[in-house]
């Protein structure tokens, strides 16, 4: 198996609402944003599937001195080689790798954000840097585009943690801010009992429409010439926004239950907003 085609597997694996964003780029670019997304999986995948802090945060070191390895040409890893043709052409920083890691090697010992200061710091390095790449990879004229791409990062990340409030609870994790769970009455033992009454319900449509307001500023920002180039980060956008739509629908039903699309549903999204442009 390839380094590329490891990425690819990794990839389509998922599952991810990402993956079926870029299924229209040309090959190259198709290539470079599989790799970068691989490289995610596999640093997230530390963090989530080892129990041991120490072993964890042991095999993040590890992702650092193998993103150095990258940049000098010396990779090992088959991801890590798949990036080493990429990141040149795409200007990708080594810096960003490692900001993506700082980003997952917070969960290892911060599982409460005391308000949204904080928990902008974590979703900045686990998602709009991720943002910030995937534009430098589907090609930009406009600076302004990088505002668009931070932002667009900032609201799939506010969508992931508002989907995820159960999933994420039984592994010990709060991501809403301890600030904002006061002011709505609700407390760190009603998530983690899956306890939701109306105080929760106006909680998460708080924090619902914050995440709506990030989409919002990161389409404001996004240059009508760069929209076409932009087009894979409109169609992941389109895919959380429904999603985002069916909690609301469901009525913030989070703690219980994940929501999330069929493949088919994602792919015919996916395909209506490309060819929507």
């Amino acid at each position: 198996m390839t380094p590329d085609q490891y990425c690819q597997q990794k990839a389509s694996q998922s599952g991810s609402s990402f993956y079926y964003s870029f299924l229209f780029l040309p090959p190259a670019r198709r290539r470079a944003i599989t790799a970068l997304y691989a490289f995610c999986r596999e640093v997230d995948d530390v963090v989530d599937e080892c129990t041991d802090v120490d072993i964890a945060r042991t095999k993040l070191a590890w992702w650092r001195t193998e993103v150095a390895a990258l940049y000098a040409g010396t990779a090992r890893h088959p991801v890590a080689q798949a990036l080493t043709n990429v990141v040149t052409p795409f200007n990708l920083p080594q810096t960003r790798l490692l900001e993506i890691i700082d980003g997952m090697e917070m969960d290892l010992t911060q599982h409460r954000y005391a308000d949204f200061a904080a928990l902008k710091l974590y979703c900045y390095r686990v998602a709009s840097v991720v943002g910030l790449l995937s534009a430098e990879i589907f090609g930009y004229a406009d600076p302004r585009t990088l505002g668009y791409a931070e932002n667009l990062g900032m609201a799939f990340q506010l969508t992931n943690i508002i989907r995820d409030v159960g999933e994420d609870a039984r592994r010990d994790r709060v991501y809403l801010p301890l600030d904002e769970l006061a002011r709505f009455n609700v407390s760190v033992a009603d998530i983690m009992h899956a306890r939701a009454g109306d105080n929760f319900r106006q909680l998460m449509e708080f924090q619902t429409e914050r995440a709506l307001g990030y989409y919002r500023d990161a389409f404001a920002a996004l240059p009508a010439g760069d929209r076409k180039t932009q087009r894979p980060g409109l169609v992941m956008a389109a895919i959380y926004q429904t999603v985002l739509a069916e909690i609301r629908a469901d009525g913030m039903q989070v703690l219980t239950q994940r929501t999330s699309l069929t493949p088919l549903r994602k792919l015919w999204i996916a395909w209506r907003t490309w060819v929507k442009g």
